[in-house]
């Protein structure tokens, strides 16, 4: 027994020892160990959630090697650190190959980090991007196997000469988004192994360096967004590993080399928006797959090839001068094809019924002549079909009902005579259907109303009759309808309430009183009713559209007296011969028509007076108790004051805490007096607080079933983020209440109004130039700060002129960010539209997208750019702002005419720097969201406009 003790003891402890020598392996050497956690202590940050209590490789963002024993890599993406001070530490793991901390708020990199971790023999990658990064490119000494480097989106400046020489194994440099300038560097690791150079969106100038050729590894090449000029050099043919080459938006020039031709490897070649001219080389897509040179003065026809190659997916060319016909070769493998705003003259002879991919055809504002071949119904993918602004003639073809996966078909300002096939409301996914300038004739189809998907119809200036089919209010995603300048009369159905956009009704023959079926439209924003046979008094029911800010009752034959609309909606009612206006009505101080014409200008008054005051009272009622609930209403001294469940001050600046009066300012909010502005989704009151001081109170709606009701807790925790950010050209809230069925934040009150305001009153034409240009580039730094931040981009759902507030004519702020992070668009009671913004400064892809985006904000902010150069607001008469620039903006000769004359006179350097904001503004709205610029960019860009 005692030996077999002894055996069992000695293979217990063999046992112990097998299973045990593994684990005290894996095991971080205790400097390492103790290395992580002051790394963990000096990061100092509740967001980063390691267990100090375990094995550092165990920690989120940590990687070991496979027997633990070493930190291989550590990833601190996304967590929001400002303070650098933790980056030494790092640099004492000898054993690190990879550190990532981009996405955070980092504002440098100190010297520290750049010497100790230069020394680290095995690191590979370096990842600073999408942080805050100041001053100038840091000087790279060691890093000797270092072959990742990405510092994009930062704000990095100045020069770059030799600080990259070192790097002798850099295999892929990514420096795009920054304020570098002067030339594009050459000096990128003296081994010249590199493989991927993406330098985009600063502000390099001068040509592309001959020397760059000497890096003959590079597979790929991004010098988009910068100043570049000068030509493509000829030796571009010495790099035969490139497969990616993006020129886009620069100043270069000259022809496109033949000598691209040669490199077997490239695939996608870009050059949109350039000064490019010259015909395009034969063969030039023998071996690409994405070829874009949208945006230049390329001229001759389009090469018999070009569209032929099987490798070939996408192609664009448009806004170029080419003439003749399209190409009949083309590839069954294509995807895109965009050939717009040139000067095209003839289809091609191709059998359409071999393009299986195709899922965009852009042919828009050509010279195409004839039928449209009844072949284009064989697209089996096609998506999207833009045959606008050509000189198209005959009958629609019905067979354009087989495009079973198309949402968007344009065939606007073109010759096509006949009736709307029926086929065409076949079409179930169709988000945008514009007909409109044509000569067609008939009935709209009752079957529209099958169009369930549907955001934009517009039929406008045809020649169509009849009335408009009853079933269409059953259309519950259309945000926009136009029927404008037809010959429709009878009855008007009921509207659909998704209604947003605009309902243009007018140029038509219809009469009778305006109908009642109009009511339910809370949403819309443009109603045109002007030049019809319409009768009677203005209903009352028009002054309660919350959401209208534009109306037309012009050239009518009504009559009465034109009630109070609110102060945001413009009333157009000219050529209404009856129509009384009670704000011009003074009582007569003459009696020369004697005593029985006295007795009628009495009765007349009185009656008038009887009625306004009625009116008068319910449009304060409607004013003053208006719920989206429809709440019970009560006289305004029993109107309670909200009960608060939660109240907080966000703000650290001692003042605002102490002036901030929550009581009073629940107060203010229950007087309709103290409203100085109504938007889609609050209501902002002016509360002056017994300090004698004024703020900004925003209500928000719970009861909309918008506001996400989640918990007031996350509400309020979203708030508190707000609250932190800091920027000039932001308005983020100080403080907020929570009520039972609201939320009222709390901003800093702006003196000057809103842009709109300010920019389209009476006394618009006083603003110069100089503070038009402050506001632009105040307003851009604004939504370049929200766009970049690092926890991801703040965007927003509704942003137009009348969301930019002015504390000066120097200091815009951008208000309204808070609705992106408190709206919940999949709890609302309506439709998605609710979120489409405000009419003029939608993003044309919208409507079919339904996506609010970066590239959306970059339009609206465009049309705000529009606004301030021409004077005009984003809609007027009907047209949009946006889309009358760009239709007059072909000719480049002919922009003088565009901008606010009372302006560009002033002087010489103001008309230069409008019109260098114009070329800016033109690229903001342009149609395709893939050739607008960032932020970040237009922000460089509109500052280089000085």
């Amino acid at each position: 027994m005692a030996s077999f003790g002894n055996k069992g003891s000695f293979l217990y402890s063999l046992f112990c020892l097998f299973f045990s020598c593994p684990f005290a392996l894996s095991q971080l050497s205790s400097t390492q160990k103790s290395t992580m956690i002051t790394l963990y202590e000096k990061i100092n940050d509740s967001s980063i959630q390691w267990n100090i209590t375990k094995e550092p490789c165990s920690w989120k963002g940590v990687k070991c090697n496979p027997s633990n024993s070493s930190v291989l890599g550590i990833s601190l993406s996304g967590f929001s650190l400002s303070s650098s001070d933790f980056l030494p530490v790092v640099c004492e793991i000898k054993s690190l190959q990879e550190f990532d901390v981009s996405n955070n708020r980092l504002n440098k990199i100190p010297d520290e980090f750049m010497e100790g971790c230069g020394e680290i023999g095995g690191l590979k990658l370096l990842n600073f991007s999408r942080n805050r990064l100041g001053g100038s490119l840091p000087k790279f000494v060691g890093f000797v196997r270092l072959k990742f480097l990405d510092l994009s989106y930062n704000e990095l400046s100045g020069d770059i000469h030799l600080e990259l020489e070192g790097l002798v194994g850099l295999k892929s440099l990514n420096l795009s988004s920054n304020l570098f300038s002067g030339s594009i560097p050459t000096q990128l690791g003296k081994s010249k192994v590199l493989k991927e150079l993406a330098l985009s969106a600063n502000i390099f100038q001068g040509a592309i360096p001959e020397e760059i050729m000497e890096y003959q590894n590079l597979t790929l090449i991004d010098l988009s967004q910068n100043k570049l000029s000068g030509v493509i050099p000829d030796r571009i043919r010495e790099l035969s590993k490139l497969e990616v080459l993006v020129l886009s938006q620069n100043y270069l020039n000259g022809e496109i080399p033949e000598s691209l031709l040669t490199i077997t490897c490239l695939s996608r070649f870009a050059a949109n928006q350039n000064g490019f001219h010259g015909a395009i080389p034969r063969g030039i897509t023998k071996f690409l797959k994405n070829l874009d040179l949208s945006y230049n003065k390329l001229n001759g026809s389009i090469p018999s090839d070009l569209l032929s190659p099987s490798s070939l997916q996408t192609v664009d060319l448009s806004f170029n001068l080419l003439e003749g016909s399209i190409p009949a070769n083309i590839t069954p493998n294509l995807v895109r094809l965009r050939l717009g705003s040139n000067s095209l003259d003839g289809f091609p002879s191709a059998n359409f019924a071999t393009l299986k991919q195709l899922t965009y055809l852009e042919l828009n504002n050509n010279k195409l002549n004839g039928s449209i071949p009844p072949e284009f119904g064989s697209f089996p993918k096609l998506a999207l079909l833009d045959l606008a602004q050509n000189r198209l003639a005959g009958a629609l073809p019905p067979e354009l009902g087989n495009l079973t996966d198309l949402q968007v078909l344009k065939l606007e300002f073109n010759n096509l005579s006949g009736e709307i096939p029926s086929q065409i409301t076949q079409l179930q996914k169709l988000s945008i259907l514009n007909i409109s300038s044509n000569s067609l004739s008939g009935q709209i189809p009752s079957s529209i109303s099958s169009l369930q998907n549907l955001g934009n119809l517009n039929l406008r200036d045809n020649k169509l009759n009849g009335s408009i089919p009853n079933t269409i209010g059953s259309m519950q995603s259309l945000l926009e309808l136009q029927l404008g300048n037809n010959q429709l009369s009878g009855y008007i159905p009921r509207m659909p309430p998704s209604l947003q956009i605009a309902l243009n009704l007018s140029h038509n023959h219809f009469e009778g009183p305006i109908p009642k079926t109009l009511d339910g439209l809370r949403a819309l924003e443009v109603l045109d009713l002007s030049n019809n046979n319409f009768l009677g008094e203005i209903p009352a029911f028009l002054t309660q559209m919350q959401s209208l800010t534009w109306l037309s009752l012009s050239n009518n034959h009504l009559s009465g007296v034109i009630p109070e609309f609110s102060s945001w909606v413009t009333l157009e009612t000219s050529g209404n011969k009856d129509l009384i206006n009670a704000t011009k009505l003074k009582p007569s101080s003459k009696s020369e028509k004697g005593n029985s014409v006295a007795v009628i200008v009495m009765a007349v008054t009185v009656s008038i007076v009887v009625s306004g005051v009625v009116v008068i009272l319910v449009m304060f009622l409607s004013r003053r108790y208006s719920r989206v609930n429809d709440e019970q209403l009560q006289p305004v001294e029993d109107l309670p004051l909200p009960q608060i469940l939660q109240d907080n001050l966000l703000t650290s600046n001692g003042i605002h805490r102490s002036n901030i009066d929550f009581t009073k300012a629940m107060e203010s909010v229950t007087d309709p007096s103290n409203i100085v502005l109504k938007t889609r989704f609050s209501t902002y009151y002016k509360a002056t607080m017994p300090s004698g001081s004024s703020y900004f109170v925003k209500k928000l709606n719970w009861s909309d079933k918008i506001f996400q009701l989640g918990s007031h807790d996350r509400f309020g925790a979203e708030l508190e983020a707000f609250g932190k950010l800091s920027n000039s050209n932001v308005m983020n809230p100080l403080a907020y209440v929570l009520s039972v069925d609201n939320a009222y934040l709390f901003y800093e009150y702006s003196s000057k109004g809103t842009l709109f305001d300010i920019l389209h009153s009476s006394s618009g034409s006083d603003i110069d130039w100089a503070s038009r240009y402050s506001i632009a580039v105040g307003v851009a730094q604004g939504l370049s700060f929200l766009h970049g931040i690092a926890s991801g981009p703040i965007l927003l759902l509704d942003l137009s002129s009348k969301s930019i507030f002015l504390k000066s004519l120097k200091e815009p702020q951008v208000g309204d960010i808070e609705l992106y992070k408190v709206i919940d668009p999949s709890k609302s009671t309506g439709n998605l539209s609710t979120v489409a913004g405000s009419v003029g400064y939608i993003p044309p892809e919208y409507a079919y997208t339904m996506r609010v985006t970066m590239a959306g904000n970059v339009y609206s902010f465009g049309v705000i750019l529009l606004e301030l150069l021409t004077g005009k607001p984003a809609v007027s008469g009907g047209t949009e702002l946006a889309k009358w620039v760009l239709s007059n903006s072909v000719q480049q000769d002919k922009w003088d005419n565009m901008l606010d004359f009372s302006i560009s006179r002033t002087s010489l350097a103001a008309r230069s720097q409008m019109l260098a904001v114009l070329k800016i503004a033109l690229g903001c709205v342009s149609l395709s969201p893939e050739a607008r610029p960032k932020m970040k960019s237009v922000l460089r860009m509109l500052l280089n406009a000085r």
